[in-house]
């Protein structure tokens, strides 16, 4: 689990790349935070966090592209690049991405179409416990417009596939 935000890091940066590749050849996935991040939301400077470290492309893609055996996954809707975090997972056959981070209600429409469509086999459950619980968002999660075949896929069929279980 990496996040570049809070670690001030581009992900395609090289310096990191033996860590991928050691990822890579033990079978470990990798988890980058995407999109933006809640920790200074609303303080002076944003704490000093810089939100550039957390789009998707150039980022996130460079590193798919360039280890297309490593399984990755974008934490949390990449908001405001969620149709970038798309393309990336729609691109990438080694890309997917969970929703935790946030409730479901504030997940973005796009991110909801194409779950139901062209990712839905590549969107994994996740809550962001202890920042929301798994109940809280299992709730939530009832009432979005998710077709029935594809629930089982987001809340565990995926995950299980995605990360050999």
């Amino acid at each position: 689990k990496l996040h570049p935000i809070h670690q001030a890091f581009f992900p395609n940066d090289r310096r990191f790349y033996s860590l991928y590749e050691t990822c890579d050849n033990l079978g470990i996935p990798v988890l980058f935070h995407s999109g933006f991040a809640a920790a200074g939301l609303g303080t002076p400077g944003g704490s000093g966090l810089k939100l550039k470290y957390g789009a998707p492309v150039p980022y996130i893609d460079d590193v798919a592209a360039d280890f297309p055996s490593l399984t990755i996954i974008m934490a949390h809707p990449a908001w405001p690049w969620v149709e970038e975090q798309i393309a990336v997972a729609l691109h990438k056959a080694n890309v997917y991405l969970d929703l935790s981070g946030w409730l479901p209600r504030f997940i973005p429409e796009a991110l909801i179409r194409e779950a139901n469509t062209r990712l839905k086999d590549k969107i994994l459950f996740g809550s962001d416990y202890p920042y929301i619980t798994p109940e809280r968002w299992l709730h939530e999660f009832h009432d979005l417009p998710i077709k029935d075949e594809i629930r089982p896929k987001i809340l565990l069929e995926n995950a299980s596939r995605t990360l050999n279980l």
